[in-house]
């Protein structure tokens, strides 16, 4: 058996079990998608959203990337964060990193990843640099790591508060909270780093004045 075939044997398995548990939950959930969150997190598979928060389908929307990075150029983010915000109206934005990042240890080198990957990791060491003196100031490497975690998720969720869909939301509706958070492997636990509550201040060389 392929690793392909095991895949599809295990949906079946996985589908017999919830409809004979439930008949119509298949049904429900086809008419049904009211998420009270969005959450842009990073691709690593070991940080499943739903798993590691215990929601169902249809509770929590959900963007990945690598290094869970919010980018004012990234379409297919702001698609979702749009589509997020003015369509499924949700009420909390969460940017949720983890400890160990593959991204961000990447980022903290001076190697050649090629091009794309280049690009990508270059908005972590634009974080880097606002930093650096802290980060340089942590001589365990590891730590130095853990810590740029953090700090990439706060600056992500003001990434956020940036743009026009935040701003426009906030004004018009009070709404959405933001939230920056960061999951340990280790333990299984998310520690919460950053909150923004709708209107909350940002540099005015950001903000909109006419929306």
């Amino acid at each position: 058996m392929t690793p392909i075939e095991k895949l599809l044997l295990e949906n079946k398995a996985w589908s017999s079990e919830i409809k004979g548990d439930d008949p119509e939950y298949f049904e429900r959930l086809s008419h049904l998608q009211t998420p009270e969150f969005l959450w842009i997190g990073c691709s690593d598979s070991r940080v499943p959203a739903d798993r590691i928060t215990g929601t169902q389908p249809g509770e929590i929307f959900v963007h990945r990337n690598i290094a869970n990075l919010v980018i004012h150029t990234d379409v297919n983010l702001l698609s979702v964060l749009d589509f997020a915000v003015n369509h499924l109206k949700v009420n909390h934005v969460i940017v949720c990193g983890h400890y160990g990042c593959g991204g961000v240890k990447a980022a903290m080198t001076n190697h050649d990843f090629k091009y794309v990957l280049n690009m990508w990791l270059r908005n972590i060491k634009d974080v880097y640099r606002l930093y650096t003196k802290e980060l340089d100031a942590i001589s365990d490497i590891d730590k130095r790591a853990d810590r740029l975690v953090e700090l990439n998720v706060k600056e992500q969720v003001l990434h956020l508060a940036k743009t026009s869909i935040i701003q426009r939301a906030w004004k018009n509706d009070r709404r959405p909270q933001l939230h920056g958070w960061v999951y340990g492997l280790r333990d299984g636990l998310i520690k919460p780093i950053f909150d923004m509550d709708a209107g909350s201040a940002i540099d005015p060389l950001y903000q909109y004045d006419d929306l």
